[in-house]
Order: structure tokens, then sequence, then C-alpha cells
């Protein structure tokens, strides 16, 4: 009877901890600020946990499906009554449509529960949907021309319209494909009246350069943020309510290339203008010496990366060496002007005159819708033949003439064929001149005299025995304990035919009279004998792995039955330092 009413009373108590548990569990629920909209706005999708701490931020990614995920907040409260507190988490994330249409939210896993499915009702956008004068914010974007050449640019102006205090916000780039987009300028702001209404702007300039032609569609551009309202006071302690606009869809038209515009390179602009600067008719120009000619082109409406090369074509009596090309692009807020400059190093290398062509580029005028040409004029000036570089010294063109007819030499007049020759005689002759000649010659010879006494001391100097310093070594004391110690455990370890011990020995031996050796490769090299020399290769061979020959104990003992032979110093009166001594005169 006992036992079952313990049975009863254990099978309670397992049940009211159970109930108690799932009265402690954490409760979800899921829902949406509103169940119907229009394309183009945005909804909030709220997700609350009560009851349970430590719960991480919900997974949304499911939701990319049918709709663009923005921003995500979160926010806790805390109820005490009667004691008892409790918390609740909430997340609220503002959702955008992709499509219209009946769209599911699923079911969201969250603290081990599931959220229940929503549904949302999202109809199409009406015409206009973009915005108009009266709402808190809506965005104006307009493009000029609507219809335009291929790589023409076309100038999008976005403007932003709110009449309510915003905390964030982010406005789309333009942008398609195949579509070149460059932003102008810095945006500006500024207030209007529209309607009877205080709004900001906020403006931004784009130009616009399509790659290929055909019928463009440009993605909308929308705008999502967060307002206050100054008027609640609770809204200064979150993000505020989430505002947007979109503006509408903006369609191009573009055009082919004119069968008119040529075949050279196709240069859509609204102006082009060609500037040629370092050479005019002002210039003087002689053989060999360089004119620099500097070519600008530059054309609104254009990036420099459209623009051709500049170059020169071939001039006759001239070598050219072309500079590298600068570049650049900048903008005035609402034009991209682009920009090539080239150097041209033009060196003539006859006299004479010297043509320069002109030099032209073709372009097509999108404000006249024509084709036109800048052009630099031809130029001719006269070449100068190269200056002489002193009396009686001929001229380039003059001694080209004299090798083409050989007889031209002879034609040189007495006079000016006397003149160079007395001066040189003059020269030569002079008395005056002989005698600073004589004096030049005597200073170059006590000079070499000089340099030759300089050698033959330096070649003495050589011969003179620096003072010698001896080496002085600690005497050997074959007799002593750790030779005679070291020498009878070798010949113990040959006994043995232990070869470690052998080599330790022997090590030992030779260290007792030259302690800086550290293997036997050392000794060996200090060792005259060569039937030790010969035993300390064998030795190194066996210690290493080697086979050991037979009877090699007893060449081993043998080698080393006396003493260690050590090579003799070649001097014996000690040997000569590099540098003499430090103080040779000192006492």
């Amino acid at each position: 009877m006992k036992s079952e009413f313990r049975y009863i009373v254990t099978l309670f108590t397992i049940i009211l901890l159970f109930i108690c548990d799932i009265a402690d569990a954490a409760s979800v629920r899921a829902w949406l600020d509103r169940n119907n909209m229009r394309m183009g706005e945005t909804v909030t999708l709220n997700v609350e946990v009560s009851g349970d701490n430590g719960v991480v931020k919900p997974d949304f990614s499911s939701l990319a499906l049918d709709f663009g995920l923005l921003a995500t907040q979160s926010s806790t409260s805390v109820n005490i009554v009667n004691g008892q507190s409790s918390a609740k988490l909430l997340w609220a994330i503002g959702l955008e449509p992709k499509h219209a249409g009946t769209l599911t939210i699923p079911a969201l896993d969250v603290a081990g529960q599931r959220t229940q499915a929503l549904s949302l009702n999202v109809l199409p956008a009406v015409a206009g949907a973009g915005g108009k004068a009266g709402d808190d914010v809506y965005i104006d974007a307009a493009i000029e021309p609507r219809a335009a050449y291929v790589q023409q640019q076309v100038s999008l102006t976005v403007k932003l319209y709110f009449a309510v205090n915003l905390t964030d916000g982010s406005l789309d780039e333009p942008h398609a494909d195949g579509l070149v987009v460059r932003k102008l300028g810095q945006d500006v702001n500024y207030a209007t009246d529209i309607g009877g209404r205080r709004y900001h702007v906020l403006e931004r300039h784009y130009a616009l350069l399509p790659e290929k032609s055909g019928a463009w569609s440009l993605s909308p551009i929308a705008f999502r943020g967060h307002a206050v309202d100054p008027s609640d006071v609770n809204s200064f302690f979150s993000r505020g309510r989430g505002v947007g606009a979109r503006a509408d869809a903006i369609t191009l038209d573009v055009r082919p290339r004119p069968p008119a515009s040529g075949n050279d390179a196709w240069l859509p602009a609204r102006s082009v203008t060609l500037d040629a600067d370092g050479i005019d008719a002002t210039v003087s120009a002689k053989v060999g010496e360089p004119l620099t000619l500097a070519l600008r082109l530059k054309a609104q409406g254009l990036g420099f990366e459209q623009l051709p090369e500049l170059a020169l074509p071939k001039i006759d009596g001239t070598d050219v060496y072309p500079d590298k090309t600068t570049t650049q692009n900048r903008d005035d807020g609402e034009w991209l002007y682009g920009e090539r400059e080239r150097k041209f190093a033009i060196v003539p290398n006859r006299a004479g005159p010297l043509n320069l062509p002109a030099i032209s580029i073709d372009w097509w005028d999108t404000v006249h819708d024509r084709a036109q040409t800048v052009e630099v004029p031809a130029l001719t000036l006269n070449v100068e033949a190269a200056a002489s570089r002193g009396p009686g010294a001929p001229v380039a063109g003059d001694a080209a003439d004299a090798r083409k007819e050989p007889n031209a030499t002879n034609s040189a007049t007495p006079a000016n064929v006397a003149e160079p020759i007395a001066a040189a005689d003059a020269l030569r002759d002079g008395p005056g001149d002989g005698a600073q000649l004589r004096i030049w010659r005597l200073l170059a010879a006590c000079a070499a005299a000089l340099w030759l006494l300089t050698l033959v001391a330096w070649m003495l100097s050589r011969r003179v025995q620096y003072p010698r310093t001896t080496t002085v070594r600690p005497p050997a004391v074959p007799g002593s304990v750790a030779t005679g110690a070291a020498s009878s455990a070798m010949r113990t370890a040959c006994t043995r035919e232990d070869w470690p011990a052998a080599a330790r020995a022997l090590l030992a031996w030779s260290r007792a009279e030259h302690p800086g050796l550290r293997n036997l490769g050392e000794l060996a090299r200090l060792l005259d004998d060569p039937e030790q020399v010969a035993a300390i290769d064998e030795l190194e061979r066996v210690c290493y792995g080697r086979g050991v020959a037979a009877g090699f104990n007893m060449r081993l003992a043998g080698a080393f039955r006396k003493r260690l032979n050590y090579r003799r110093p070649a001097a014996a009166a000690g040997t000569i330092t590099a540098l003499p001594a430090l103080y040779p005169f000192r006492l």
C-alpha cells in the first residue's frame, strides 16, 4: 500500500514539474504592421519572444525570395508585477516586396518554437507612385535627352524631397546592364516650398554613357530611411518609423552611330576643341635644334577613354619624337569633360622651308546633330643652317656639299686660307709664347721626376723588414698525468674495439697539448706522420658505421704507441705580423 502511494506522489510531482516548465518556456509570436500594401511601399515584420533569456536573432534569410530585406531593429522590455518579472524581446525588420500578389511569410524558428505563417496582399503600383508634392517623402528623376546616340552623355538629375526629420536613409544609385554611370560633383542641399509645404531637397547629378544602341529601361531609384516625429517623446529613443519612396521607371532610346559620321573614332559630344602650342610663324628654326609642339584635345560630354590617341603625320625633313600622353577626367557638376595632351619634339635635319601639315579630328555635334571637324592649320617655317662653331669651321650643310663636290675645296680664296695659317705661325714662333711653352715643359719634367722618386721610395719601403713577433705556446709535457691517462685509455679502447671510446681518448690526448682542437679532422691537419693521419681517417669511417678491417685495432694502437707527431712551424723564429708595431720608436 505504501509503495503504491509513493508511486502516485512521484508521478504527480513529475507532471507538476512538466507543467511548470511549459509555463516558464519562451513563447513567440509574429505579426505585420499591415496586411495590404502596394508595390514601392515597405512593411514591417515583428517577432516577439517572451519568458526566456539568451535568445539569438531569428534567421530571416528565407524571406529573401519574395522580399528585399531592409534594416533590422531590436528592443527589450522588462515588466515587474507583484514582485514577478517578465521580459520580452522584439525584433522588427523592414520588408520590400519584389512583386505584386499574395505573398506568404513562412513560419520562423525562434527559441525552439515556430511562429505562425503570415499572409500579405501586395497590389501593383499606381501611376505616379514615386510620390508627389504633399507627401512626406518623394523622388523626382529626370534625364536629358530622352533620345541619344550610343556613347553620348545622358544627364540624369535625381532630387529627393522630404518634409520630415530623417534619422538615416539610403538613396539607390542608378544602374542598368551595358550602361556606364559616373557621379558628377557633390550633392546639393537646399530647401524649397511646394504646395504650401516646406521641403528639404537632396540633388544629385549623373552622367550616363550607353554602350550599345536600343531601348533602355533604368531601374527605379528608391529611398529608404527612418523619420522621427518631434511631437512624440518616445520616438527620440528609437530610430523612428520607416519611410521610403521610389521614382518612376525611366526609359531611354539609344540610337546607333549615323552613317554620315565616317569611319574615324566616334565622338558624340557637346563640344570638342583641338589646340596646338609651342610652334607658330614667329618661331626661328635651325638644323639640329628641337622644336616642341604640344597638342591638347578636349571634349564636353566624353571621358578621356573615348578620345583618340594624338599623333603627328610624317613630316619631311624632320625627326619626330613623341612624349607620353597625359589624360584626365573632370566635371562641373553637370557635364563630363575628357582631356588628352601630348608633346612632340620636332628636330629639323636640313635647312630650307619646313612644312608642318594640318592636324584634324572629326566629331559629331550632338547639339546640332551634324558632323564637325576641329583642325590645327598647316604652318611653314624657314629652317636656318646650323650655327658654325668658330671662324673657318665648316657648316654641316657645306661639309655635305663639299663631300658631294670634291673640287669645291679648291675654290677657297687665298685670303681665306692665309689668315688661319698666319695665326698658327704667330702662335708657334712668337717669343712670348715660346718662353711660356719652355716653362710648361720644365714644370712637366719636374712633376715626372717627383713621380718617379715617389715610386722608388715606395718600392724600397716594401723591402723593409718589420719587427717580428713570436707566438708563445705553452710547452708540451709528454709525461704529464693527463697525457699518460689519455694514451692509456686509447690503447684500452683499441683492445676492446670500442671505437667511439678510442676517438674520445685520442681527442683528450691531443687537447692536453692543443686545447683548441674540436674534432679528429683538425687533429689530422696538425699531424706530420702519414701513418697517424691514415689511422685517424679510418677511425672516423669506422665510427660513422663503415665496416671494420681486420687488425685495425692493432694498427691504430701501433700508430699512436709513443707520441703525437705534430708538424713543425715554418719559421722557427716566429711569425711575421701583418702590421708593424703600434709604437715602433717606443723605448
